[in-house]
């Protein structure tokens, strides 16, 4: 029973709705408008913020599934949020290959290109530290085994890297493929839709596996290396402690 008024309107192409709709709301408060008025921002906006909120939920929801699974396998919460903060860190190719294409981060391709990117870098680092566990256990020191791992892993993880984003660059740069009638176009309104999502999964897999191969191994040293202490302390400190009861 309240008198409502819509106002509906469209943006310019150039412009995007979430940039402008931020520079209204921090408009209204100086447009002097009477307090019992109450305005609600809907449409495309509405829509957008709801699809942010319901990926977010699943990412989060991902990673803990993750987390659980690696935490039972390789009974390490280090190894396990080792890979997940290699899965963090990817967003940052993410964002870089946004940047490199010049295309905004979509709210829903982009998200869903993060998703699908978290399951290449946890499979690469799950293959790594496995194979560095194996060398453990038989006996090799941490140093020794990290570089045997690295070099036995280099071929598989830049095979991963260069196949997928080879295989993903027709959608990066937009190429439409009309095999019916022989035609190929670049930029098509169709294949503008997936851009956002290959550029994700191709800049956040590029970004992934330089960690992959360089910051994962420095993360397992360093683990090898705090264990190592603790361990010498352990024992230095049951000595001292046999010591002065005898």
């Amino acid at each position: 029973m309240r008198r409502t008024m819509s106002i509906d309107a469209d943006v310019d192409a150039g412009f995007l709705v979430n940039d402008l709709v931020i520079e209204l709301r921090s408009a209204l408060p100086n447009l002097d408008i009477d307090p019992r008025v109450s305005m609600v921002f809907g449409g495309s906006t509405k829509d957008q913020e709801e699809d942010q909120a319901f990926l977010a939920r699943a990412m989060l929801m991902a990673l803990a599934i993750m987390a659980i699974i690696l935490v039972t396998q390789f009974n390490s919460i280090y190894q396990a949020g080792l890979i997940l903060t290699a899965v963090l860190f990817s967003t940052g190719g993410v964002l870089l290959g946004h940047l490199i294409m010049g295309k905004p981060f979509g709210v829903i391709m982009s998200s869903v290109g993060v998703i699908t990117l978290a399951g290449i870098v946890v499979n690469n680092n799950i293959v790594f530290i496995d194979t560095f566990n194996v060398l453990r256990a038989r006996g090799e020191q941490a140093f020794d085994a990290i570089l045997r791992t690295c070099a036995i892993r280099l071929r598989p993880v830049m095979l991963t890297t260069v196949t997928t984003i080879v295989g993903l660059m027709p959608m990066v740069l937009g190429v439409n493929i009309n095999l019916i009638e022989r035609h190929v176009s670049v930029g098509a309104p169709s294949s503008q839709w997936w851009t956002q999502l290959a550029s994700s999964v191709a800049g956040g897999l590029a970004f992934a596996t330089v960690l992959t191969l360089l910051l994962t191994p420095s993360l397992l040293m360093i683990g090898a290396n705090a264990g190592e202490w603790l361990r010498s302390r352990r024992g230095r400190d049951s000595s001292e402690t046999a010591t002065a009861l005898h």
